[in-house]
């Protein structure tokens, strides 16, 4: 008897169109023959065909990598977009930088105190000098 292996996560399948490929495989793999076929009969007669078959083979592999690539269920355009971003547009050092609401506390409570004196400081001098004027 055949055992059948059914994957936990149904969301992970992928619909097969034809010849056991998805939409993006037959897509991209149609592409690289639209690429890669002419190339090689333009070069065949003027390179070699050895040559021309190893040209063919660079320029379609693109095409495939692109179609069956995939690393943790992404894509090749995502992954290649990813490390781009990491390597040159994203900053090399990100800090770890966390708000400890202590110190927010004790700043305030400084502030306060600072607030407090000076309004303190104020109208004790205007007294002062009051007085002093008046004598």
């Amino acid at each position: 008897m055949a055992y059948v292996t059914v994957p936990k996560d149904l969301s992970k399948v992928k619909t097969k169109v034809a010849f056991n490929l998805t939409k993006r495989q037959i897509i991209c793999l149609g592409a690289a023959l639209l690429v890669g076929l002419p190339f090689f009969f333009l070069l065949k007669d003027s390179a070699g065909t050895t040559l021309a078959a190893m040209a063919m083979i660079v320029v379609m592999l693109p095409c495939f990598l692109f179609a069956m690539y995939e690393r943790h269920g992404q894509p090749l355009e995502v992954v290649i977009r990813n490390i781009v971003q990491t390597k040159f547009i994203r900053p090399k050092e990100r800090p770890y930088q966390t708000e400890n609401l202590y110190t927010v506390l004790e700043r305030q409570r400084k502030l306060e105190k600072e607030v407090s004196a000076i309004v303190k400081g104020t109208s004790t001098k205007g007294a002062g000098s009051r007085r002093r004027n008046k004598a």
